[in-house]
Formats: C-alpha cells, sequence, structure tokens
C-alpha cells in the first residue's frame, strides 16, 4: 500500500528541518568511510598494542582484509537484563572467527538499573547516565581499529547512549545484540495490586517483598512494557536488531543462535565486502519516524519521548514533539500490554510479537519500508520470523494473524484509534502524557493543586491523609538542571490509591515518570522546568491547574499566577552525595527536555 499522506508529510518536515545539521553530519561521514580500514593507518606499534593479546587471531587481524569488530558491552551482573551478556563476547569471537573474521571487547559501559535506583537518590544521575555510556562507547570506538561494532545492551538510558555512539561512530556498521527477556512470573497486575496494599498498610513489608522477589525472579529484562522492552522494540522498526530477536528469551538455543547470526552479519556489512551498510545510512530520518510509529502501536515508554529526540541528534536529524504528537494521532494502538493490559511481553510476542505487527502497519501504509537495515534494504524483511531447524537457524514469514486478539490486534481491528501519547502545551509549559492505559474518562482532570519540590513530601501527606478531594499534585524543580530528572514512578502507588478511592487525581511535573507508568493521568516532562522559568516555579497551593490530554493543554486557571516572583529551591542537598558532586557538570551544561535533555549532543 502506498505511503499514508499524513505520515509523508511528518517525514518531509523532518527531512526539511533536519537538512543542514543531516548534511553535515552525512558529509563528515563519508569522508571517514573514504579512508578505508582504520587499522590499516595505525602504526606498527599501535597495532602491536592492540593485538598483543589476540593470539592465533593476529595474522588475520594484520592482513586487514579480515573484519574486525568491536564489542561495546553493557555486562554486569547485578542487572537481570544484562547479566546474559557475560558470556557474549566469547560467543561472538568464536563465531567471527568461523566466519573469518575477528571480534575484541573495545569497551564497557555502565548499565544502571532504574528499579533498584527508583525513589532513591541514585536516580538522580539515571538521566546523565546515558550521556556517560555514550562517551565510554566512543572511548572504546576510539582506538580506530575495528570495521564495525556490536553493541550489548538492552534497558533504559543503555540502548539510548550506544545509539549515540554508534551515531557519533556512523561510517562503520552498528550491530545491535539483545539478550532477551525474563520468563514469565508473578503477572504484573497482581505485583501492582499488592504495591497499592502496602501503600496503604494493608499488607507488611515481608509481603511485599515475596511479590517484588516472585516477579522479578531470573535474568533478562523485566517483563511488563517500560523502556527497556520499548527499546527492543525500537531497534527492529529501526533495522538494527535481527528480525525477530527483541523478545527470545536468554540462555536458549535459539537466543544463542541469533547471536552467532548477528556476528556474521555483521562481518557481511563492513566496507570490506560488498554489502556495505554503515550505521549512518541505516539511522535516518525515515528510520526514525518508523521507530516512533512503533512507540505509538505498541504504547510504549514516555522515556522514548525524551530519549529519541537525543538519539536523532546523534545522526543528524531534529525531532520535535509535535512530530511525536501528530503521528501519535495517526497511529493505532494494536497492543495491550502490561501496564496498558494484563500481557506481558513474553505473552505479546507468542502471539504475534513485532513481526506482525510490523506486516500490518506496512500493509496500511504507517512505515517506511524503503528504508537501510542491518539485513538488506527494505523493512518488510522484518515480518519474518527466526527458527531452529535442525540445530540451524533460518527465517519463515511470521504470523499472518493475531494468535490473541486480546493482547495484539490488526490496524483495522485497534484497542484505540490513536497511540499513546498526548502532547500537551499551554501556559504552563510544554509537557506529554502517555493516555494509553488512562482511562478517557480520567484524561481530563481540573482541580486545586498541592506544590511539592520532593517526590518523599508526597507520600507523606499521602500517609497523614491529607489528600481528601480532587487534587492535582505538581512536583517541581525535578527537571535536568536542577536535579538530573529523576523518574517518579514511585509516586504511582500512592496515587493510584488515590484514584480508587473515587477522587480525581493526575500529576504534573518537570520530571520523569517511568515506562511502566499506568493508570494515573501525568503530565510530564514540563519545559521550561522550573528551575529555568517555567510558571510551574510560580504555582502555589490551592490555585486551579487543568491537565487535559484529550484536547492537549495544560494550563493554570487561577489569575495573577505569571506575576508572582518565582520559588527559589534549595538545591544544596542535590550537589553531593552517591556520587552526585561528580555530575555537577551535566547538571549545568544540559538541553531542556523538549529536545532530549542532552549534554553530549
Amino acid at each position: 500500500m502506498s505511503l499514508n499522506p499524513t505520515l509523508k508529510a511528518v517525514t518531509d518536515r523532518i527531512i526539511a528541518r533536519s537538512g543542514k545539521r543531516r548534511g553535515t553530519y552525512l558529509e563528515r561521514m563519508r569522508k571517514a568511510a573514504d579512508i578505508g580500514p582504520k587499522r590499516g593507518h595505525l602504526s606498527c606499534g599501535n597495532q602491536a598494542h592492540a593485538y598483543a593479546a589476540m593470539g592465533d587471531a593476529k595474522d588475520r587481524l594484520l592482513d586487514e582484509q579480515s573484519p574486525n569488530i568491536g564489542i561495546i558491552t553493557a555486562y554486569n551482573d547485578m542487572l537481570s537484563a544484562h547479566q546474559p551478556f557475560k558470556d557474549f563476547p566469547d560467543l561472538i569471537k568464536a563465531a567471527a572467527a568461523n566466519h573469518g573474521g575477528t571480534a575484541q571487547v573495545a569497551g564497557g559501559v555502565p548499565a544502571m538499573c532504574d528499579g533498584v535506583t527508583q525513589g532513591q537518590v541514585g536516580m538522580e544521575l539515571s538521566l546523565f547516565s546515558r550521556d556517560v555510556i555514550a562517551l565510554a562507547a566512543g572511548v572504546g570506538l576510539s582506538h580506530n581499529t575495528f570495521d564495525a561494532a556490536m553493541y550489548l545492551g538492552v534497558c533504559d538510558k543503555i540502548v539510548p547512549g550506544l545509539i549515540i555512539a554508534a551515531g557519533t561512530f556512523g561510517y562503520i556498521p552498528s550491530v545491535f545484540v539483545p539478550a532477551g527477556p525474563m520468563t514469565s512470573g508473578l503477572p504484573n497486575d497482581e505485583k501492582a495490586r499488592v504495591r497499592q496494599q502496602f501503600a496503604t498498610g494493608d499488607i507488611d513489608r515481608s509481603q511485599l517483598m515475596a511479590a517484588e522477589m516472585a516477579s522479578y525472579h531470573g535474568p533478562g529484562t523485566c517483563t511488563f512494557y517500560g523502556t527497556a522492552n520499548s527499546n527492543q522494540m525500537l531497534m527492529e522498526f529501526m533495522g538494527l536488531h535481527l528480525p525477530g530477536a527483541s523478545f527470545v528469551n536468554p540462555n536458549t538455543p535459539l537466543r544463542a543462535a541469533l547471536t552467532e547470526h548477528a556476528t556474521k552479519t555483521t562481518l557481511g556489512i563492513t566496507g570490506l565486502g560488498d554489502n556495505y551498510t554503515p550505521a549512518c545510512d541505516v539511522l535516518s530520518e525515515k528510520a526514525f519516524v518508523n521507530g516512533i510509529v512503533g512507540l505509538m502501536a505498541t504504547g510504549g515508554s514516555t522515556n522514548l519521548v525524551l530519549h529519541l529526540p537525543a538519539m536523532a541528534r546523534a545522526a543528524g536529524v531534529e525531532l520535535t514533539l509535535e512530530d511525536f504528537a501528530d503521528i501519535s494521532a495517526l497511529v493505532p494502538l494494536m497492543a495491550k500490554v502490561y501496564p496498558n493490559g494484563l500481557a506481558d511481553v513474553n505473552h505479546f510476542h507468542a502471539a504475534g510479537g513485532l513481526g506482525y505487527m510490523i506486516g500490518e502497519l506496512l500493509n496500511a501504509g504507517l512505515l517506511h519500508d524503503d528504508v537501510d537495515t542491518i539485513v538488506g534494504k527494505g523493512l518488510s524483511r522484518y515480518t519474518q520470523e527466526p527458527v531452529l531447524q535442525d540445530g540451524k537457524l533460518e527465517y519463515r514469514e511470521g504470523s499472518a494473524q493475531s494468535e490473541n486478539e486480546k493482547i495484539l490486534r490488526p490496524v483495522s481491528n485497534p484497542f484505540q484509534p490513536e497511540g499513546g501519547v498526548k502532547q500537551l502545551r499551554g501556559n504552563l509549559g510544554h509537557g506529554m502524557m502517555k493516555v494509553s492505559a488512562v482511562a478517557p474518562e480520567r484524561q481530563i482532570v481540573e482541580a486545586p493543586i498541592r506544590v511539592f519540590e520532593d517526590q518523599h513530601d508526597v507520600k507523606t501527606a499521602f500517609q497523614k491523609g491529607e489528600f481528601t478531594s480532587d487534587t492535582i499534585v505538581v512536583v517541581r524543580f525535578q527537571g535536568p538542571a536542577a536535579n538530573g530528572m529523576p523518574e517518579l514512578h514511585s509516586l504511582t502507588p500512592t496515587l493510584a490509591v488515590l484514584q480508587d478511592r473515587g477522587l480525581k487525581v493526575a500529576l504534573v511535573t518537570d520530571g520523569r515518570m517511568s515506562g511502566a507508568s499506568g493508570k494515573v493521568p501525568s503530565a510530564i516532562h514540563v519545559a521550561p522546568e522550573a528551575l529555568h522559568g517555567g510558571l510551574l516555579s510560580k504555582l502555589q497551593d490551592g490555585d486551579i491547574v487543568r491537565v487535559d490530554a484529550q484536547n492537549g493543554t495544560l494550563d493554570v486557571l487561577t489569575e495573577g499566577v505569571d506575576a508572582r516572583a518565582a520559588a527559589t529551591p534549595n538545591l544544596e542537598g542535590n550537589t553531593f552525595g552517591v556520587g552526585r558532586e561528580m555530575f555537577e557538570v551535566f547538571r549545568a551544561n544540559v538541553g531542556p527536555a523538549s529536545s532530549g535533555a542532552g549534554v553530549v549532543v
């Protein structure tokens, strides 16, 4: 089917807006690529250092005709999602040798877990870890001895940071290698119910701990559809994973076969062969549009609305919130995965998964097929699914129909006619809301506000019984320049309890909410942030605010607010403890949330 005219118009304006930046970027990438294999320009001493520990592979490295892969790994065994990467480098090295190439671990990058830091001081480093990851990957690849890169990363800021690096080193091919989701444990809706019971004091901490441990119980990504699994979707929709690779469980024969095949694919697309596919060509304007379409069709994480503009800038592409809003209005919500529904990502994958969804969207003219991917030209290749046949990886056509329409539906019969993200604009600033799990009758809230400058104070007020009527909770000075823009997901159980008591409640903040956040309407990423002159800084308890996701507005209705003096926050406590001292340079130089809150881009 021909491309939807509205999608074409959005893509055309992104191309036009990005013209100068993208042109300069591609010119730089072409010049870098024209130099040829980088290790050929190293001195004998340089190369001797680089190959000293490579044993029998030294001859292949010296002949300059065998591709050498640089592995950037986010392995640690504190993250369940990244623990499986422990054995991937050896698997990749063996696969590379079997196919005439070599591979070296170029460097490691940090990978923090927002599940561990949620509601804790360490969350104030979370967003900035994206830029640290990009920098660390850049250091690893700066040795200039690699013909391609394989990126081992899955979660939250890790994939966005790695994409920024891949764009910066866009003259070499980049292949992203996932580890897959953990097997299903305690259902996510049951976990949420237990958390709410704990918030109200109906159960004790031992019961809460038992539920949490039953939910997060093994290696792999968490099974709800939060930022980690949204990242995996994004890599497939943008052509940077192998088709069907995102949601295969860790430590299975198929997972190992996919990693081996990813290595073979990487060797085949370097500048030493006939199928050269540099990352700069894959990371095109159309690829980013496809990624946004996937985000809307799946009801994915709000964090990617923050990350995608930063990722795109690294490849010379300029995205705005209007692009997200217009695509969201066009693309139907095809999936119900927790928190939008009861299913987890394993159920989604079994129902047909990304391959089915990509096929449906292509047939409806809602995706660009004419894109470069790591497996060749055309996103239609991603309608196929991998299987093991007699121990060998093969691809076959994916499901042409959903195996469970309670989880995954066709474009012709979606759960909602529009995607899951709404842009909000008004006198309070420019923000957004994830509405895919918010009931329509809860998407408009007009009520007096309570103003807080610390998320823990919200919980204290709740425990004291201070919320007894319809309330909009404002948590300000949570932007990137104030304190690193921590997620406020730990407020979700508290606000959900108030909502279940029959109150109309909403959250307004210049901070973030997790991709796991669900049914409470939350106006987030509000810019300009309070610290930088946003009207949030002048609000007072009792002001009337209207949050309207259906019409896309965010306003304070009380007169005279703008004439007030701005509140002066005490941010002294944000400058030290748990590493915050080292991130002052990030807070001082970070860009606004509306353009990705970037430091290095």
